[in-house]
């Protein structure tokens, strides 16, 4: 791929990417006419439509006049027939659409996919993905029909004709179209034989780049990350997802209390590790230049005995790499309380000695 195409790749990544964090109004007449339209391809009268302010709404309720079929269970849509139908259709033309793009340009759909297919999954898995795998919603896990709705499979064959000379035949470029414009005009939708419940999309998200090809993920320090408009919401740090505490309240009192070691490490890290130390109260035990981090220190701090678990000390230490913003991020581990020696204890965190964990020419 020339560096134009990429950088045509990449500027339709970030469209695209633009799509999936949209918090405009849903296009509905849009949506609905593109499903019509899908309907008709698998040889079904277009359905009626019931919207929804989100998808946690859409898998409570069930439309008026709507008796489920016993196999159209919330928690597995992929077993419903007609998104098993739909997804049949998109990956029978994902095989004849591959071919062409094989015996066109053999080198090109490997650069797609690594420059727009890959980068865009891993930011729906990041975002919306992230934000629906929980275990307060057990009916909204991993599955092939959210697969399936990810913006990543239209990316990627918007992707190829843009960037490169590869003609798709008209019904080709039909299905590419038809499929890609919910993903443009508004959240996930649910299609049954005769209803299709659609999602609008969410009136709130805050996300930041954490990969080298524009990957997001959510993150607020302050707020909700994901908000959409009948109030569900959702509060995440650096990607992982937390109680809303850990952003809009965050206390020594909360972290103390807290018994998920994942949880308790993003609100300390929201406080701020040093402050956090200085408002728990945190005994040093130990100081000692980071030998793996030359111009570093090592700070070996004792828990307070109500925080005690399994590991009962916590290293302070200064990330090996500098952040996006310049800055070298303070983190802390949780060690055991055996060790005195702020070396030994980072040696630990490596499965090192102390000996060797000194010789170490840097780590990041």
């Amino acid at each position: 791929m020339s560096v134009d195409a990429q950088r045509e790749a990449a500027a339709v990544r970030a469209e695209w990417l633009g799509h999936l964090l949209s918090t405009a109004p849903a296009d509905r007449p849009a949506a609905e006419a593109a499903i019509s339209e899908l309907y008709r391809l698998i040889g079904l009268d277009p359905p009626r439509f019931h919207w929804v302010s989100s998808p946690l709404s859409a898998l409570e309720t069930v439309p008026p006049g709507t008796r489920p079929r016993p196999s159209e269970s919330a928690d597995r849509p992929s077993d419903w027939p007609l998104p098993t139908r739909l997804r049949r259709l998109v990956a029978g033309a994902s095989v004849e659409l591959d071919e062409r793009v094989m015996r066109g340009s053999p080198g090109l759909d490997p650069m797609v996919r690594q420059l727009v297919r890959m980068p865009l999954m891993a930011s729906v898995r990041s975002t919306i993905r992230m934000a629906l795998r929980s275990a307060q919603e057990p009916y909204l896990r991993d599955d092939a029909w959210y697969t399936a709705l990810c913006v990543s499979w239209s990316a990627h064959y918007d992707a190829v004709r843009r960037t490169s000379g590869v003609v798709f035949t008209p019904e080709q470029d039909r299905l590419i179209d038809l499929w890609a414009t919910p993903a443009r005009s508004c959240g996930w939708w649910w299609p049954r034989e005769d209803v299709c419940v659609v999602s609008e999309r969410p009136v709130e998200i805050h996300t930041e780049v954490w990969g080298d090809d524009g990957e997001v993920r959510l993150h607020r320090s302050d707020g909700p990350a994901l908000r959409y408009a009948d109030g569900w919401d959702v509060h995440a740090w650096h990607g992982t997802r937390v109680p809303a505490w850990v952003a809009e309240d965050p206390s020594v009192e909360r972290i103390a209390r807290e018994a998920n070691v994942e949880v308790r490490r993003c609100a300390v890290e929201n406080i701020g590790w040093g402050e956090y130390i200085d408002r728990a109260g945190l005994r040093l035990v130990a100081a000692a230049p980071d030998p793996g981090n030359p111009g570093s220190e090592l700070r070996l701090y004792e828990l307070r005995p109500h925080e005690l678990r399994e590991q009962a000390r916590v290293l302070l230490a200064v990330n090996g790499s500098v952040e996006r913003d310049g800055s070298r991020r303070r983190y802390g581990l949780a060690v055991p309380g055996v060790f005195d020696d702020p070396v030994a204890a980072a040696g630990w965190t490596y499965g090192l000695s102390a000996d060797q964990y000194a010789r170490l020419v840097r780590r990041t």
